[in-house]
C-alpha cells in the first residue's frame, strides 16, 4: 500500500474513532492499536495533524496518538522500536514549522516535541535548541508564539533530568541561551508596560505580548534555577533576581486597574506569581547565591503583607507565596549558624544569619504577630457562611501540603515557623495578646469574639512553645470550662475553638488528674442539639485524648456509653464521606483502647455498619476505614465475634477477592481483619473455611500483605486443622511448592513456619502431605545452604520428622537417596555431618533442643552410619543440655497444664490460647532433654551390650564425658 492510500486508511479510522457510535468507535480504536507498532504509521500521523484542513478532532486525536507512540516506541530498546530512519525524518517534520492555530493542539505538539526531546537532544537532534531560538526571533506573530511554547515545555522536560551527564548538558544549554532568552523576557515585558502606559485601554492588545512575557520568564525560571551549579557567578541570574521586585511593584497596581477584565487579570496573576516562584526556587536550590537577595526579599514581603502598602494590592496565591518565602528563609539550614558563630565556616552563613537578625528586631517581630493574629487569623464572613451552609465541608481537614497554595493553613504554619524561630520574643506578645481577651465577651459582638478565637487559635498552634509559660491545667479549670458553657447559637466559635484547644493542650500539659473533668466537658458538646462543627471537633479531641500517651482506660470507663451512644449517633446523622471516615476512627480509637469493655455497647453498631458497607459502595475510603474499625471491634469482642460471622465474612470476602476492582484499596485492611477473626473464633464454622478459597491469588499476588497471608494459613492450622487440611492440603502443597523457589529468603523462612505448624499439629499425618517441600529443605541442607536463618528453618523440619515420625523419615530418606542416585546411608551420613557442623546456625533455645532431641533418638540405632558419629551426636546432646538446663539440671523448657499462667492471660487472644496448649504438647516442651538423652544412652546400652556401649563411650572426649555423666548422674 503505497503512502496516500494508507494515510486516507488512517484519516478514515481516525475520524471513525472522533464518533459518539460505540459500535464505530471500538473498531476504530483497535484498529488504530494495531498499526501503533507498524513502520510509516507515526509519519502518517505527522501529516493528518499539520493539515489544517482536516477536522480539529482527528487532528487532535492524532497528536495523541503520536504523544503515547513517542512514550511507548521512540526509545531503541523499546519492544517494536521506530526505525531510526522514520525517527530522522519525524524529527524534521515537528520542527519544519511552529503555525498551528488551534492552542489546544499547539500545547500538545509543544509537549509531544518536548517528549522526543527528552531523549533524543542534544545527540541526536543538535538541530532542535537553534531551530526554535530562531523562530522566536521571528517577527511573525504565530511563529514566535508557538516557538516560545515548545521552548518552554522543553526546557521544562530537560530541566526534570537527574543523570550528571544530563545535567552537564543541561547546564551547557543554559550557558548559552540564558542570556538571550532574559533579554527576551526584559524587552517583551518592557513592551507590555510601554503598551499599559499608552494604550491601556486597548487590553486585547495587550493579552498576546503578555503572554510572551510569560512564557519567556517560564524559560528563565527553569534555566536559572537547574542550569548553574553557582548562581551567584551569572551575572544575568542576578539580574533576574534584582528585576523581580521592580516588576512585582510595577505589576500589582496593574492588576488592580485591569481587575474588571477577567483573562487579563489572571494572566497579570499568574505573571506575579511566577516572579514569586523564581524567588522562592532560587532560595530552595542556590542558597548561597540569594544570601545578598535575603534583606530586600524581607523587606519586599513585609511590607507588603503586614503594612498598608499592599492594601488593596494583595490577592491571596501572592499572599501565600510572599509568608512561603519568608519562611524558607528562616527554616533555611543553610543561614543558621553553629551555636558558637566563631566557629562557623562559612561566611555566607554569617552573612544571611546577620540579615535575617538584623531584620527581624524586636519591633518588627512584635508587629507581624499581631498582624498575623488579628488581620489573617480571624474567620471572614466567606468563613463564617460556608460554616452555616454546609459544616461538614467546612470543617474538612486539608492536611498535607495545602499551606502551599491556601491562605489559612499558609499563615498558621508560618505562624509556628516564626514562634519557634523566636519565641523569646513572642512570648510576651501572645500573652498579652490572651490577657486582653480573657474576660466574658457578649455572644451579639461578632468582632469580639472573632477576636478571641484568632487568639486563642495562636495559643493552641504554639502549644508546644509555651511549655513552661502557660499553666494550662488552671487555665482549663478557671476559664475554658466557662467558655463552653455558654450556649448562644453565635458562641459556637468559642466553643469549636475552645474544644480544639484543649486537643491541642492534651498532649502538651493537661494533668491526667483533669481528664475526668475534660470528658465530663467534651461529652455535652457532642449532643445531637449543638452545632455539627462543634460536635465534629468534640470528636477528634475526643480522639486525641484517647490516643493520648497517658490516657487511663479505668478513668473514661464512667463515660464510655455516653460517649459510644454519642459518636454513634454522629456518625449516623452526617452525610459526607470523610465525615464518616473521620468519626469511624474516633470510634476505631476508643474500641481499640478501652478493649473488652466495648462488648457491652457494641450492638448498635454491628446493626448500623452493614448498611452504612451498602451504602459507601462507591467510596472505597470509606470502606477502609470501616474494615479498621471492624478489625479493632473484633478484637474487643474476641471469642464474641463470631455472632457477627453474616457481616463479618462477607466483607473479608470481597476485599481479599482479587477478581474485585476495590480489592486495590481494601485487600491490606481486609487480610488484616481475615487474620483477626481467625485469631478471635474459637471454632472453625464452614463459611470461615470457604473465605480460603481467596487465599491462592492473594498468594500469587506476592504484595506486601504476603506475611499476613502466611499468618492467616497458620491461624486455620491452629483452628480447625483436621478439615482445614482435609480441604485445602493439596492446593498448599502446590502453592507454597511453586513459592519455595520464588520468594526472597524472608519469604522462604514465613512457609517453613507455616510446614512446622502442620507437623507440630499432625506429626504423623502432616509430613506426608508435604513431600515436594521436605526434599526442598533435604536437598537445601545436603547442599550446605549458605544462609543461617534459611538452613535453621530447613534443620527444624527434618528434626521435627525425625523425631516425631521417625518411620517415615527414613522411608523418605531412601526414596530421595534413590532420585540422587546414592545409598541411603550415604545420604544420612552426609546429612548428619552438615547439621551438626551447622548446629551454632540454630540459635533460638527452643529450636537447638529439637535438635538434640531428634539427633538423640538416633543413638539407640545400630546402622553403621549412625554408630561412626555417635561421638559426635553425644557432643552436640552435652552442648545443648548447657543451653536448656538450669544449674539443678532442670529443663528451662519444660511446660506443663499446672503452670501457672502468664500474667497477660487476660488480655490473651483465643489464638493465644491455642498456640499455649499446642506448645505444652510438643516434645520441645513436655520431654526432658536431660531425661531424654538418659533414657536413650540406656538403650544404646541395652542394644550394644555393656562392652560395645563402653567403646562407643570410649570415642567420647573425657572432657564431654565427665559433663554428661554430671547432667544423667
Amino acid at each position: 500500500m503505497d503512502f496516500a492510500t494508507a494515510s486516507s486508511v488512517v484519516l478514515e479510522t481516525l475520524t471513525k474513532a472522533t464518533s459518539q457510535d460505540q459500535t464505530i468507535l471500538k473498531p476504530a480504536e483497535q484498529q488504530l492499536k494495531q498499526w501503533e507498532t507498524q513502520p510509516g504509521f507515526y509519519s502518517i500521523l505527522v501529516t493528518i495533524f499539520s493539515n489544517h484542513a482536516i477536522s480539529l478532532n482527528v487532528r487532535w486525536l492524532a497528536v495523541l496518538y503520536f504523544k503515547n507512540g513517542v512514550d511507548r516506541y521512540w526509545r531503541r530498546t523499546a519492544p517494536n522500536a521506530i526505525p531510526e530512519e522514520e525517527k530522522n525524518q519525524l524529527r524534521k517534520q515537528l520542527i519544519a514549522n511552529f503555525n498551528e492555530p488551534v492552542n489546544q493542539v499547539a500545547t500538545q505538539l509543544s509537549v509531544l516535541i518536548a517528549k522526543v526531546a527528552r531523549v533524543d537532544c542534544p545527540r541526536a537532534w543538535p538541530e532542535l535548541i537553534p531551530t526554535l531560538l530562531e523562530a522566536v526571533k521571528s517577527p511573525e506573530v504565530l511563529l514566535q508564539q508557538r516557538a516560545l511554547l515548545t521552548l518552554h515545555h522543553v526546557t521544562k522536560t530537560l530541566a526534570t533530568k537527574r543523570l550528571a551527564g544530563d545535567r552537564k548538558i543541561f547546564q551547557e544549554l543554559a550557558g548559552n541561551v540564558f542570556s538571550f532568552v532574559y533579554n527576551l523576557w526584559n524587552s517583551h515585558t518592557e513592551t507590555f508596560l510601554q503598551l499599559v502606559a499608552t494604550s491601556p485601554s486597548n487590553t486585547d492588545q495587550l493579552l498576546l505580548p503578555l503572554e510572551r512575557c510569560l512564557l519567556t520568564l517560564k524559560v528563565c525560571r527553569k534555566l536559572a534555577v537547574h542550569g548553574f551549579k553557582a548562581a551567584e557567578t551569572m551575572p544575568d541570574v542576578m539580574a533576574l533576581l534584582n528585576a523581580t521586585y521592580p516588576r512585582i511593584k510595577s505589576l500589582l497596581p496593574l492588576r488592580k486597574d485591569f481587575s474588571t477584565h477577567a483573562q487579563l487579570k489572571e494572566k497579570l496573576e499568574k505573571l506575579i506569581i511566577l516572579l514569586t516562584k523564581v524567588l522562592l526556587d532560587m532560595q530552595e536550590y542556590h542558597a548561597v547565591a540569594f544570601v545578598p537577595f535575603i534583606q530586600p526579599t524581607l523587606e519586599f514581603t513585609v511590607s507588603y503583607v503586614f503594612t498598608e502598602t499592599g492594601e488593596g494590592l494583595l490577592f491571596e496565591r501572592f499572599t501565600v507565596q510572599c509568608l512561603n518565602l519568608v519562611k524558607a528563609i528562616i527554616k533555611c539550614d543553610k543561614y543558621r549558624p553553629a551555636k558558637e558563630i566563631s566557629e562557623t565556616k562559612e561566611p555566607a552563613t554569617i552573612e544571611a544569619y546577620k540579615a535575617k537578625m538584623s531584620f527581624f528586631t524586636c519591633a518588627t517581630l512584635t508587629e507581624i504577630c499581631t498582624r498575623l493574629i488579628l488581620q489573617y487569623f480571624p474567620l471572614t464572613e466567606e468563613d463564617l457562611q460556608a460554616w452555616d451552609a454546609d459544616a461538614e465541608d467546612y470543617i474538612t481537614d486539608e492536611g498535607g501540603e495545602s499551606w502551599k497554595f491556601t491562605q489559612r493553613p499558609c499563615v498558621e504554619v508560618f505562624f509556628m515557623t516564626l514562634f519557634h524561630e523566636f519565641c523569646e520574643t513572642l512570648t510576651p506578645c501572645l500573652l498579652q495578646m490572651v490577657q486582653t481577651v480573657q474576660g466574658p465577651v457578649n455572644p451579639e459582638d461578632v468582632r469580639a469574639l472573632l477576636q478571641k478565637d484568632a487568639v486563642y487559635n495562636a495559643l493552641g498552634l504554639a502549644s508546644y512553645e509555651l511549655y513552661d509559660v502557660v499553666d494550662f491545667d488552671q487555665w482549663f479549670q478557671n476559664q475554658l470550662l466557662g467558655e463552653l458553657q455558654c450556649k448562644h447559637p453565635r458562641y459556637k466559635i468559642i466553643r469549636r475553638r475552645v474544644t480544639w484547644l484543649i486537643g491541642q493542650w492534651i498532649g502538651v500539659k493537661l494533668s491526667v488528674d483533669l481528664r475526668p473533668m475534660m470528658y465530663e466537658a467534651l461529652l455535652p458538646l457532642l449532643g445531637t442539639e449543638e452545632d455539627l462543627v462543634v460536635r465534629i471537633t468534640a470528636a477528634n479531641t475526643l480522639r486525641i485524648a484517647v490516643d493520648d500517651f497517658e490516657f487511663k482506660s479505668e478513668q473514661f470507663l464512667p463515660y464510655l456509653e455516653r460517649s459510644f451512644l454519642l459518636l454513634f449517633h454522629l456518625l449516623q446523622q452526617v452525610s459526607e464521606c470523610d465525615t464518616k471516615m473521620q468519626v469511624l476512627h474516633v470510634l476505631s480509637f476508643v474500641i481499640e483502647r478501652v478493649g473488652p469493655e466495648i462488648r457491652p455497647y457494641v450492638s448498635s453498631l454491628v446493626q448500623y455498619l452493614p448498611m452504612l458497607w451498602e451504602e459507601s459502595a462507591e467510596h472505597n475510603m470509606l470502606r477502609c476505614a470501616i474494615i479498621t474499625t471492624l478489625i479493632h471491634l473484633v478484637q474487643g469482642v474476641g471469642p464474641l465475634c463470631m455472632n457477627l460471622f453474616p457481616f463479618l465474612l462477607p466483607v473479608i470476602q470481597f476485599s481479599t477477592d482479587v477478581t474485585q476492582p476495590p480489592h486495590v484499596y481494601l485487600m491490606e485492611d481486609g487480610v488484616d481483619l481475615w487474620h483477626m477473626t481467625l485469631q478471635s473464633s474459637t471454632s472453625v464454622t464452614p463459611e470461615l473455611l470457604q473465605l480460603f478459597n481467596n487465599m491462592p491469588a492473594l498468594l500469587e499476588l506476592g504484595s506486601e500483605t504476603l506475611r499476613v497471608c502466611f499468618s492467616i494459613v497458620d491461624s486455620y492450622v491452629l483452628l480447625g486443622p483436621g478439615e482445614f487440611l482435609q480441604m485445602y492440603s493439596g492446593m498448599l502443597h502446590a502453592l507454597l511448592s511453586d513459592m519455595m523457589t520464588d520468594l526472597r529468603p524472608e519469604g522462604v523462612t514465613h512457609i517453613c513456619r507455616v510446614i512446622e505448624n502442620m507437623f507440630r499439629v499432625f506429626p504423623v499425618e502432616a509430613p506426608q502431605l508435604f513431600p515436594d517441600i521436605l526434599s526442598h529443605c533435604f536437598k537445601a541442607v545436603l547442599d550446605k545452604e549458605e544462609l543461617p536463618q534459611l538452613m535453621s528453618m530447613y534443620l527444624v523440619l527434618i528434626a521435627r520428622v525425625m523425631l516425631q515420625n521417625n518411620a517415615f523419615f527414613f522411608t523418605f530418606l531412601s526414596s530421595l537417596a534413590s532420585k540422587l542416585g546414592q545409598q541411603p546411608g550415604e545420604v544420612l551420613g552426609t546429612l548428619l555431618d552438615i547439621w551438626m557442623e551447622r548446629l551454632d546456625c540454630i540459635s533460638q533455645p527452643e529450636r537447638r533442643k529439637l535438635s538434640a532431641l531428634a539427633l538423640a533418638s538416633l543413638l539407640v540405632s545400630t546402622e553403621k552410619v549412625i554408630v561412626e558419629r555417635f561421638c559426635a551426636i553425644v557432643n552436640c546432646c552435652v552442648e545443648i543440655l548447657h543451653d536448656c538446663c538450669r544449674e539443678d539440671f532442670t529443663d528451662i523448657l519444660l511446660m506443663t497444664e499446672n503452670d501457672p499462667p502468664p500474667e497477660e492471660e487476660m488480655e490473651m487472644m483465643e489464638e493465644d490460647r491455642r498456640r499455649r496448649q499446642l506448645s505444652i504438647k510438643d516434645p520441645v516442651h513436655s520431654v526432658s532433654l536431660r531425661d531424654f538423652v538418659q533414657a536413650k544412652l540406656h538403650e544404646c546400652q541395652q542394644t550394644h551390650g555393656q562392652d560395645g556401649f563402653q567403646t562407643l563411650m570410649d570415642t567420647v572426649d573425657i572432657e564431654i564425658k565427665e559433663q554428661l555423666q554430671r547432667f544423667i548422674k
